[in-house]
Order: structure tokens, then C-alpha cells, then sequence
């Protein structure tokens, strides 16, 4: 069983690893910015249409694709190599994915191929399959 999409926007570009903490009584209490919230509302907004009837079993394999809009002297189709890191922008995307039911646990994905580029039609590719 294998669902793709493209979800059309500008991907956010705040990332599950911005979370913040604040000392209360001596214990680290650890909360999300307000730039997180939005990111992970956005996500949850664009993937809420493309949840699968029932949530993946066993090992799946997620491909992502982030475009980003083209800006300065780059071009559609080129490899982004500043920040954001995939990894942190694929984990916010995973978190919101578990919340959505399209599998159990992020610990099923088993295999992981997170690709960024520039591109003329800004969004985010998703592809998930089992394995």
C-alpha cells in the first residue's frame, strides 16, 4: 500500500528542534514558540486531507520532497544546502503525521528519504509505503 501527494505552499521553516525551556520551581519545563505552533497547524491544515482510511502496519518508507521557493541566484530543481537541516524539518512533519492517525508510531518508519530543493512551485512532496 503506497499514497503520495504534493501539498502546495511554502513549507515552514520553524522546526520541532526550536522548542524552548523556562525554570519553574528548579524543573525545566520545556514549550513550543509560537513559530512552532504555526508550522505544526500549517502541516496539520495541508496533511489532514491525505489521511489514509487506516493507519499504517509494521515498517513504511517516508519520502519527502520540500521545495522552497526559488530565491536569489538559484534555480527550480537545485538542491538546497542552507538551513533548515532535513532532519529537523522531517520530525515536525512525522509528529503531526502520528497525531493524524497515518500510522501508529513514528517508530514505524523504518526508511527515510528527506530531499530539499529550490523550485518554482513551493510545497511538499509526501510519499508513504509499506515495506
Amino acid at each position: 500500500m503506497a499514497i503520495d501527494f504534493f501539498m502546495p505552499m511554502e513549507p515552514p521553516t520553524a522546526t520541532h528542534q526550536e522548542k524552548q525551556v523556562h525554570i519553574i520551581r528548579g524543573k525545566p519545563v520545556f514549550y513550543e514558540p509560537q513559530e512552532v505552533k504555526t508550522a505544526r497547524q500549517k502541516l496539520r491544515a495541508h496533511l489532514a486531507g491525505h489521511t489514509p482510511p487506516e493507519p499504517y502496519e509494521g515498517a513504511v518508507r517516508l519520502t519527502t520532497w520540500w521545495c522552497f521557493p526559488v530565491k536569489g541566484g538559484h534555480r527550480d530543481g537545485e538542491y538546497k544546502t542552507s538551513r533548515p537541516d532535513t532532519d529537523n524539518l522531517v520530525k515536525l512533519l512525522k509528529d503531526v503525521m502520528t497525531e493524524l492517525h497515518f500510522w501508529r508510531d513514528d517508530a514505524q518508519v523504518a526508511s527515510e528519504v528527506v530531499e530539499k530543493y529550490w523550485a518554482d512551485i513551493p510545497g511538499i512532496y509526501v510519499k508513504v509505503q509499506s515495506l
